[in-house]
């Protein structure tokens, strides 16, 4: 089992900056990825943003240039350093977790964090 802890998330002007932190602890061996995806009311979570324990990162179209997510391996914690917020980027922002099983990649879940960005 593993359990991500997110924090970093409130209330910022347009245009202003916030980083997300995501701290994961448990069984903590075949780590495959983390990342960060995204919530509104009434529709489904999105990806935002997800690194892979090599390095190499992926990002959604609507905040490239802008979002930059981060790792540190050996802390077993993730950032998503978000610049230039936009209102549109509004959401509760979800902290996940990739882990190699037999059966596949496990995606594990933390518990969310309000993002609020006022125009």
């Amino acid at each position: 089992q593993v359990q991500l802890v997110e924090s970093g998330g409130g209330l910022v002007q347009a245009g202003g900056s916030l980083r997300l932190s995501c701290a994961a602890s448990g069984s903590m061996n075949r780590i495959n990825d983390m990342g960060w995806y995204r919530q509104t009311p009434g529709n489904q979570r999105e990806l935002v943003a997800v690194i892979f324990s090599g390095g190499f990162a992926n990002y959604a179209d609507f905040v490239k240039g802008r979002f930059t997510i981060s790792r540190d391996n050996a802390k077993n914690t993730v950032w998503l350093q978000m610049n230039s917020l936009k209102p549109e980027n509004t959401a509760v922002y979800y902290c996940n977790l990739g882990q190699k099983t037999k059966m596949g990649r496990y995606g594990y879940w933390g518990q969310g964090t309000q993002v609020t960005v006022s125009s």
